[in-house]
């Protein structure tokens, strides 16, 4: 990998494109990160929220999308929250969200993933609307123990496949 290219990848939706003001830079290198390049959308929930999910585990993760210019900045610190919840070591934590310092904005590219994104956008404002709570960290971690059909020949569910992942990592 270069000096110029990012170490992730969101791809996302033109809803947040239009707040993030970010350019778009298109880019065929892989990530530097355990779990890859992220996919999100912004849903105009009060207040308005952005949905990233993880391109290889589906793994949603909300984020409060005010202010947008520093959504991809804040990012990494939510998704580790996540990645603590639904118990990853912190090891692999740090590390992961250690790697995820540089960043470029893609359009979106897999319909599959998108379809999964939308799934979880109805569901979580069905959850956080019947709970009454914004608690996003646990919203995401409530939506990661949700089957998901591209999964389904792996582990089924993003936490399970989140699972797999650090576990081959850390026997590394």
């Amino acid at each position: 990998m270069n000096d110029t290219c990012a170490v992730y990848r969101i791809c996302a939706t033109k809803k947040l494109l239009d707040r993030v003001k970010q350019p778009i830079v298109e880019s065929g290198d892989e990530p530097s990160t355990a779990l890859g390049n992220w996919h999100a959308t912004a849903l105009f929930w009060k207040p308005h929220v952005a949905l990233f999910v993880n391109d290889r585990t589906l793994l949603p993760v909300f984020v409060a999308l005010a202010p947008a210019a520093t959504l991809a900045r804040r990012f990494p610190d939510q998704f580790g929250r996540v990645l603590e919840a639904i118990g990853v070591p912190i090891e692999f934590v740090l590390q992961e969200v250690g790697a995820m310092s540089e960043v470029s904005y893609d359009k979106t590219r897999d319909r599959s993933v998108l379809g999964s994104m939308n799934e979880f956008g109805i569901m979580g404002n069905r959850r956080r609307q019947r709970r009454g709570d914004d608690d996003l960290v646990a919203l995401s971690v409530d939506l990661a123990g949700t089957p998901c059909g591209p999964l389904r020949n792996r582990h089924g569910f993003p936490d399970r496949e989140v699972a797999a992942i650090v576990a081959a990592v850390l026997e590394r």
